[in-house]
């Protein structure tokens, strides 16, 4: 269970879900490199799990540099539109700031523009500096939580999204230790090391490196298995405990903005907003379990066979409707075995197998872990 789940300072911290996309960041990779290791205090894993949960964080405002090397195939390029699949390589910085669950804002920075969603009191805003347009929102009751702002569709945009989501995979499949002591963002930091136990996980470590002072999250990575250097990183290059000014959530809509006016919500029974989404995918079904659960879908359509005729029903996510899903799937390598054919698609940290009756399996496993759930 995560340690975080009931923190939602540390939970939100700008998570990462599907609001609006990062579009080439402008940081170097060299500036999430940590400083010479400091000297601290002894801590045990569990008291670093101790000081997560009990922080007390009133503000923070700073600068998130996120970094991605997945090792992705370059037909991915051929999907129209790289919001996608920028966020899966390169490097990509935003501005965030926190002054309590009903005050959030994050700043996504690219050469050509700014996105910004901003959270404040019972209304939500989004900007696009680049169409110069906005939309507006008015929250319903009890969703001071639920309604940060959030930011890229796909992975975590801070070291706080990115340690709640790691933390929550905290079972006896996980080895838990502490790693070596770092500087990160000019401040003392603790190291805390998840490893799965599980060889078919192609994850080898995530690291969250932890405030020593204020118990924050400040940096995460991940290493995929056989490799020294981050497949993924976050972390902080710039980080100020204060609290920021209010002025900072007030969105100030520029000359010439097209607003658009979303409908308010509205709690149904139970508290709940009437446009919430449900806990889970009802044509999504989950093998085995911990690091090493693959994922299943049955498509309406098949994936596999002949490129030319491989037109699934439902489109990949992310992807536009003028996608050549025949030629995307036609440049991935193909596989076969007692478990039937299909395509495969792998990276560092996970594999997504499309078979020709139209499933999709995917994890962060081996493609031999994903041939054992095909079977079934």
């Amino acid at each position: 269970m995560s340690v975080l789940r009931s923190r939602p300072v540390l939970r939100w911290l700008v998570p990462a879900t599907a609001a609006v996309a990062v579009i080439g960041g402008g940081a170097a990779v060299g500036t999430l490199a940590a400083e010479a290791e400091p000297s601290l205090p002894p801590r045990t894993a569990a008291q670093l799990l101790v000081d997560l949960q009990t922080s007390r964080l009133e503000g923070l405002s700073g600068t998130v540099v996120q970094r991605a090397d997945l090792g992705l195939p370059p037909l991915l390029g051929l999907v129209p539109g790289n919001d996608v699949t920028t966020l899966l390589t390169g490097t990509h910085t935003l501005r965030v700031w926190y002054s309590g669950p009903e005050r959030q804002r994050v700043a996504l920075l690219d050469t050509l523009g700014e996105q910004d969603v901003i959270r404040n009191g019972r209304d939500l805003w989004t900007w696009q500096s680049r169409t110069n347009t906005a939309s507006h929102r008015t929250l319903g009751d009890g969703t001071a939580e639920k309604a940060a702002p959030q930011a890229t569709p796909s992975l975590p945009a801070t070291p706080q999204e990115a340690a709640d989501l790691a933390l929550g995979a905290i079972d006896p499949s996980t080895e838990v230790s502490v790693g070596r002591a770092a500087t990160v963002a000019g401040h003392d930091a603790y190291e805390l090391v998840l490893q799965p136990r599980d060889r078919d996980s192609l994850v080898h470590q995530l690291r969250i490196a932890i405030d020593a002072e204020q118990h924050v999250p400040l940096r995460f990575e991940v290493l995929a298995k056989g490799s020294d250097q981050p497949a993924f990183e976050v972390a902080f290059t710039q980080v100020d405990y204060r609290r920021p000014d209010a002025d900072q959530f007030t969105f100030n809509p520029p000359p010439g903005v097209t607003v658009k006016e979303e409908a308010a919500e509205r709690p149904a029974a139970g508290g709940r907003p009437e446009h919430a989404a449900p806990t889970g995918d009802p044509g999504v079904r989950a093998v085995g379990s911990g690091w090493t659960t693959v994922l299943v879908a049955k498509l309406d359509g098949a994936v596999g066979g002949k490129p030319a005729d491989a037109k699934p029903a439902v489109p990949p996510a992310g992807a536009a409707p003028d996608v050549d899903v025949s030629k995307l799937l036609g440049g991935l390598p193909a596989v076969s075995g007692d478990w039937g054919s299909g395509r495969l698609l792998t990276s560092k940290l996970f594999s997504v197998l499309l078979t020709d009756d139209g499933r999709v399996l995917a994890g962060a496993v081996t493609p031999e872990r994903l041939y054992q759930a095909a079977r079934g």
